[in-house]
């Protein structure tokens, strides 16, 4: 039953990442807050020797995400810091026993820095709008370090947590292509996992790399409305628990669609709506739906 735990929050981590305009430029002396609500469920798939059948999850979450430019000589980079507070619910058959468990608290939160090696240097505000309307096809290539900090909600006695209770470190490489009103986007990532060493009453858990891939396509309309195409895939490791490997290694497609649109001089709105879906036996079927609001100031 741990291992299918972890799978889940695995592939519930793994959906909500898709991030079309990942690496678009920003000019400097701007900062951006946002909140953000999300709303996931689906089904879960166990190992059939867990005996847990018709299992699902559902989860609302809460965020806070706050992101400011800076440069690193004339290089553009950026700082941005999420905070993540969810409401989650599970149910189904253990043992031919209905089982329902609800967890509410902060998940854990993720810091991350990025430079961008290729494209337009650091500018302030007017240079950069002049550097946009003269260069109408352009290439940004960047790369980042994420951070997952284990501050999330975390219970050693109970396997279902917020929290995992150790550090994710991501770095990842990726690139946009602008075209007159057209973007395309490709990010790799690799998630990094140091070991857990109280998992579920004293147990040791090492989780191995998880690669992801992402892309995206992106149109840019007149009245500053954006819409995107977006696809995803990951190949997570198998855990190991007290030296024994578990053989849970998974895969996961995700496929999104997002609309983000002007609310004030200021302000957007962002709405997505991703599907995963598993490609083995283990795993998860989600469907996610996003409500993002964001200020510039």
């Amino acid at each position: 039953m741990c291992l299918g735990i972890f799978m889940l929050f695995s592939s519930f981590s793994f959906a909500q990442d898709l991030e079309p305009r990942r690496w678009t430029p920003l000019p400097l002396s701007t900062q951006i807050f946002g909140i953000g609500y999300g709303h996931t469920h689906g089904t879960i798939h166990f190992d059939p020797l867990l005996n847990i059948r018709d299992a699902s999850v559902t989860v609302n979450s809460f965020v806070l995400q706050y992101l400011r430019p800076f440069k690193i000589g004339k290089k553009l980079a950026r700082f941005d810091v999420l905070i993540p507070f969810s409401i989650a619910h599970w149910e189904g058959y253990l043992n031919d026993t209905y089982t329902t468990v609800n967890r509410n608290g902060f998940a854990d939160p993720r810091l991350r820095v990025s430079i961008n090696f290729i494209g337009p240097d650091a500018m302030n505000p007017k240079e950069f709008q002049n550097c946009l309307s003269e260069h109408k096809v352009f290439t940004v290539v960047g790369a980042s370090l994420a951070v997952t900090l284990p501050l999330g909600q975390y219970f050693n006695e109970k396997i279902l947590n917020l929290g995992q209770n150790q550090f994710v470190f991501r770095p990842q490489i990726g690139f946009v292509h602008h075209w007159k009103s057209w973007s395309y986007e490709l990010t790799g990532s690799v998630f990094i996992y140091n070991k857990n060493e109280n998992f579920s009453d004293g147990n040791s858990k090492k989780q191995n790399a998880t690669f992801a891939t992402q892309t995206h396509l992106t149109k840019r309309f007149k009245n500053k409305t954006w819409a995107s195409l977006s696809a995803g895939y990951g190949l997570v490791g198998q855990s190991i628990v007290n030296k024994q490997p578990n053989h849970d290694d998974r895969a996961d497609f995700l496929a999104a669609a997002s609309l983000g649109f002007v609310l004030a001089k200021k302000q957007s709105i962002k709405l997505s709506y991703i599907r995963t879906e598993t490609l083995k036996d283990i795993g998860a079927d989600l469907n996610s739906f996003i409500l993002g609001w964001s200020v510039l100031f």
